[in-house]
């Protein structure tokens, strides 16, 4: 058996595809939810058109693990996109990240708000150290 490779821990993540978690804070962002592409976690903010379209889709699609489904969370009314996104975070990576998901997620894609320093700030304190503006919100990555 010379001349192999054993398959270690870091080779397999360097080969698969990263795990994307998509996380939604726009209070009216509703019937859209459907095309967000089905497999990857969603984490999307409570309102009344947002719980409709997720409970429309929980129906349709039930999703055997909080690993692949949609999960809504609260937060107030008046407060900012910003702020609830930075309130969910810790909670999302308590869910998605290394104590709960073997590879964690190294990517997340946020709709409904731009990239504030603040914001930029607590993900880089997470580990997230390449975050690029997109035309819904941002995408940042994680270093492994």
């Amino acid at each position: 058996m010379q001349g192999l490779i054993p398959r270690t821990r870091y080779s397999f993540l360097m080969n698969a595809t990263p795990y994307r978690v998509i996380v939604v804070v726009d209070r009216a962002f509703g019937k859209q939810l459907e095309s967000i592409a089905r497999g990857a976690p969603v984490w999307i903010v409570d309102s009344p058109s947002n719980r409709a379209s997720v409970e429309k889709l929980w129906r349709e699609y039930p999703e055997p693990s909080h690993l692949k489904g949609i999960t809504i969370f609260t937060s107030p009314e008046g407060v900012s996109p910003e702020h609830s996104l930075i309130g969910q975070l810790d909670t999302i990576d308590l869910h998605h990240g290394a104590y709960s998901a073997d590879p964690p997620y190294s990517v997340l894609e946020v709709i409904g708000v731009v990239l504030t320093e603040a914001i930029q700030i607590t993900l880089e304190q997470t580990g997230f150290k390449e975050i690029h503006p997109t035309d819904a919100g941002f995408r940042a990555v994680q270093s492994l």
